[in-house]
């Protein structure tokens, strides 16, 4: 035991050329750089972050709210104009340090707009400002060239790969359930609009075309990471990886993560590639190749455990919704934050009442006049969202004169493509009720699940 852990040790702290972290920074500088574009060019800075009366804010971070009149879109421009720098390695660390506190900044706006690969995209930027990679071919070092730097310790470029890895395999433990196995949803729900597709749409009728999909996409993401480790298995692993992508890419609206994907996983091609790769880019743009110089910072032992403790957080979260009882999908307690991704459909509907105790009045809430579509979707199905709404209308009733407000919800969930069930008591007052990280026991249970 004490000599694979000596090999271990010998492997993480062997030097290796600098080049995966530099193709890494170019493709993910410009990725973000094209994706926060996107954004302002398709109008979601305003319909997101400007229009909205209310935000949703994941608990404990109440405090972060967005800029008052058009200052989200400079949020917006200094992303873009921080990603771009990252990709040509100007200023690099105050660029990539500031582009995850933007990013992060923005995805910690509204828990309605959360996605898995926004969280992704935050911790990579995060783990990209402690690396080294803009020590070569970089606008810093043309600036500089006493900071090049040709060789780094491997554990940097296996504290991302690590990272990238958990985010396919944890994806795959989280479709080891009965729902995705042995139902085949959601997929089976999601194929219904593409029986309309000429040709192939027969196919998408065919209750095994869902399960072939399930299954094929449950066996992809267990085993990617480690087909992408070995240098045998890599090639056809990362056909498979853009195969995968771009289907998936194709058939559901989820953004810029398939590309993202493909274009990060390039951190598994052999080095070797990489230094060809920088070494013909530094010839192409006659920049200098380093002397021999490997990076070693005074606190590299603790950059090392940090980024060990990290990753040993990353495999933990996943697994906390052990903690709460009730079938995860329905309670959604320890859901975020644990790669799993479209794993659910919930059709919701919440109608929403307020009362005054002391005249008996009641009021029949109309959502869409304090929500946004996508923050009353994402609301009528959330249990913590439920909460803030409540509390969104509470004070909203108290600001015209009613002392005490009582909010009360009729809240029915269809999970799955199962029939609608109540969600909620529909007496109970919600603006009585406190968020916070213990079991919501509030929420009816699903006996059937």
């Amino acid at each position: 035991m004490s000599d694979v852990l000596a090999n271990i040790r010998s492997r993480l702290a062997e030097e290796v050329s600098i080049a995966p972290l530099v193709t890494v920074r170019i493709l993910f500088g410009f990725m973000m750089f094209a994706g926060a574009l996107r954004f302002m060019l398709k109008g979601w800075v305003e319909q997101l972050y400007i229009e909205p009366r209310y935000f949703f804010t994941f608990y404990g971070f109440d405090w972060v709210q967005p800029l008052a009149g058009n200052g989200m879109w400079f949020v917006f421009i200094a992303m873009a104009i921080m990603a771009l720098f990252i990709a040509i390695g100007l200023f690099f660390r105050f660029s990539s340090i500031a582009f995850f506190l933007l990013f992060t900044y923005v995805e910690l706006l509204d828990v309605s707009n959360y996605l898995n690969h926004y969280y992704f995209i935050s911790i990579f930027s995060l783990l990209m400002a402690l690396m080294p990679a803009g020590r070569r071919f970089s606008v810093d070092v043309a600036l500089r060239p006493q900071m090049a730097r040709s060789s780094i310790p491997f554990w940097t470029i296996g504290a991302l790969r690590v990272q990238l890895g958990m985010v396919y395999f944890f994806a795959g433990v989280a479709k080891l359930n009965a729902d995705w196995l042995f139902r085949a949803q959601p997929l089976q729900t999601w194929f219904v609009p593409f029986t309309q597709l000429p040709t192939i749409g027969k196919a998408f009728e065919w209750k095994l075309t869902a399960f072939l999909f399930s299954w094929g996409g449950a066996i992809y993401d267990l085993s990617i990471p480690f087909l992408l480790a070995f240098r045998k298995t890599l090639p056809f692993a990362y056909l498979a990886v853009v195969g995968f992508h771009v289907i998936t890419g194709f058939m559901f609206p989820i953004g810029m993560f398939p590309w993202v994907m493909i274009v990060l996983t390039w951190l598994f091609f052999p080095i070797d590639v990489h230094e060809k790769i920088v070494s013909r880019l530094e010839r192409l743009f006659k920049f200098r190749s380093p002397v021999s110089v490997s990076w070693n910072p005074k606190l590299t032992n603790f950059l090392a455990y940090c980024l060990a403790v990290h990753l040993l957080i990353q495999m933990i979260l996943p697994f906390r919704y052990l903690l709460y009882p009730g079938h995860l999908f329905w309670t959604e307690q320890g859901f975020r934050f644990s790669w799993r991704v479209m794993l659910m459909e919930k059709a919701a509907s919440a109608q929403f009442y307020v009362s005054d105790p002391e005249t008996g009045r009641v009021w029949d809430i109309h959502n869409p006049h304090y929500l946004t579509p996508v923050q009353e979707k994402q609301m009528s199905s959330q249990p913590d969202l439920l909460l803030q709404y409540a509390s969104i209308l509470e004070n909203e009733f108290r600001s015209i004169g009613v002392m005490d407000p009582v909010v009360t919800a009729d809240v029915f969930v269809a999970l799955n493509g199962r029939r609608s069930r109540r969600y909620i008591d529909n007496k109970l007052d919600l603006s009585e009720v406190n968020d916070g990280f213990a079991h919501k026991d509030w929420i009816i249970d699903y006996e059937d699940l």
